[in-house]
């Protein structure tokens, strides 16, 4: 039997500092059958390293599959505290619904992430699972990677998970604060559940393939590959015979059913106001051609730098997302900010000045008229953004909110909406949030009508527009 109950493998840090115990508040959003987390790596360890004990499994295309013919792991599931999503298949899956989640939390590029503030905090990992040998090589390469991870023990999954109960002993007596499984699903989903309520550790994930990757056993795939979201790929290329069945009919099987599942899952309010949302962006942005382009020309003329503005704005559930706009300031404007912020004439989180030094004469006029929002148009063709909704949050405001205040990310925002329509900028932020709330709390197709319908009066007024 292969074991090592109390060996650490420990490297020393180097300004390590404890994170503060609160954290976000998990959004979850449900995707085939299974109640995903929708949030960035960042907010996501935050809430994996909150005090209290969990369970926590990661929820990819196979996973999808397993939970449909599989009625145990169907049940594991439910009981799980956290499911994070795992891979482009469940991306594609949430899109079919009308959804975006916030970010992929692959168990493989999350985990690393996760042990990195886990060492900072001081605390201890035990690795469970893959050959003999398997995980004491990954505990050695993870902390070479990691500084001052201690690895509080190691156990193969082969002899040394045959006695159930010696292993959970073994965990328990290391005095680990995490816990990684990694016996395959449904094997270690499965494991984790049946013993949920004698394990020790505060944070218990099952993790798949991840030791065999940290110890060299199984080679990723090539950085461009991930960026492609395309290691499936890769791993049918390195593993044909045993993975062709999985990825090839496994995961046209699972876009089958998610597609299915989808259609019989849509909210008549969302089918329909995302229907008008890419019939009015396409027919505008086919009408408005010309004037986009004079708009550019007129921007390029005035200062240098590109026409259109890019920004990360967060949207719907806390997913972050590219927004397009007209650039009404000059090229240096994001770095001349922070030295602003105390002229601010709007109360509350959001910064906005009458007299900001850094807006072109170009940029007043399109201010003036909203031209400068237009661009967003593209934004709600892709499904980032709603003709109607609330204001998009700037991702540093989003970290300030209160959690009454995170409320308003749950419908998706709007290149118009109740605030734009009431005064935009004179509002401040207590009553914008108020009024976001409300109107996500309305679901109404014949209130988003009222709102495009009010927007001219207010764009022609230009109250709040500057």
């Amino acid at each position: 039997m292969q074991q090592q109950a109390a060996t650490y493998f420990s490297f020393t840090p180097e300004n390590a500092t404890p994170v503060s115990a609160a954290g976000p508040v998990p959004a979850l959003q449900r995707v085939c059958g299974a109640d995903l987390l929708s949030a960035t790596q960042a907010d996501a360890i935050s809430i994996l390293l909150q005090p209290g004990r969990r369970q926590v499994f990661f929820y990819n295309a196979h996973c999808a599959n397993e939970r449909a013919r599989n009625p145990a792991y169907a049940a594991a599931l439910s009981r799980a505290d956290l499911i994070l999503p795992d891979g482009i298949g469940i991306d594609i899956a949430a899109r079919m619904q009308g959804e975006a989640l916030a970010s992929n939390l692959n168990g493989t590029d999350l985990t690393p992430l996760l042990l990195r503030e886990a060492a900072k905090q001081g605390k201890s990992v035990f690795l469970f699972g893959g050959r003999p040998g398997t995980a004491e090589r990954a505990a050695q390469n993870i902390c070479r990677q990691v500084p001052g991870l201690k690895v509080a023990g190691t156990r193969d999954g082969y002899d040394g998970a045959a006695d159930a109960a010696g292993a959970v002993a073994a965990i328990n007596e290391s005095g680990a604060d995490i816990l990684l499984v990694a016996l395959g699903v449904p094997l270690q989903e499965l494991w984790l559940d049946r013993h949920a309520g004698v394990l020790k550790p505060e944070l218990q994930m099952a993790v798949g393939g991840l030791l065999d990757f940290w110890a060299g056993n199984v080679k990723r795939a090539p950085a461009l590959v991930r960026r492609a979201r395309s290691e499936w790929i890769w791993r049918l290329m390195m593993e044909p015979r045993r993975l062709a069945r999985r990825y090839l009919i496994g995961n046209a099987a699972f876009l089958l059913r998610a597609a299915s599942e989808a259609w019989q899952d849509r909210d008549p309010y969302e089918v329909r106001k995302r229907s008008l949302d890419i019939a009015l962006s396409s027919v505008a942005l086919l009408v408005l051609a010309p004037l986009l382009l004079l708009i550019c020309a007129a921007i390029r003329a005035e200062s240098a730098g590109p026409a259109l503005f890019r920004q990360q704005r967060t949207g719907r559930n806390g997913r972050v997302f590219t927004l397009y706009k007209f650039r009404s300031m000059y090229s240096d404007a994001e770095a001349r900010r922070a030295s602003l912020l105390a002229s601010s004439d709007r109360a509350g989180i959001c910064f906005k000045s009458r007299s900001d030094p850094r807006v072109t004469r170009v940029g007043k006029f399109l201010r003036r008229y909203s031209l400068d929002e237009l661009p967003q148009l593209l934004n709600i063709l892709a499904g980032d953004m709603s003709v109607v909704g609330p204001r998009p949050a700037l991702t540093e405001e989003v970290a300030a909110y209160s959690p009454h205040a995170r409320q308003r990310l749950s419908a998706r925002p709007g290149l118009t909406g109740i605030w734009q329509v009431s005064g935009r900028a004179d509002i401040d932020f207590d009553r914008m949030v108020e009024m976001d709330i409300s109107y996500a709390r309305s679901r109404s197709i014949l209130l988003d009508m009222i709102l495009i319908g009010a927007t001219f009066r207010a764009v022609a007024t230009g109250k709040g527009a500057y």
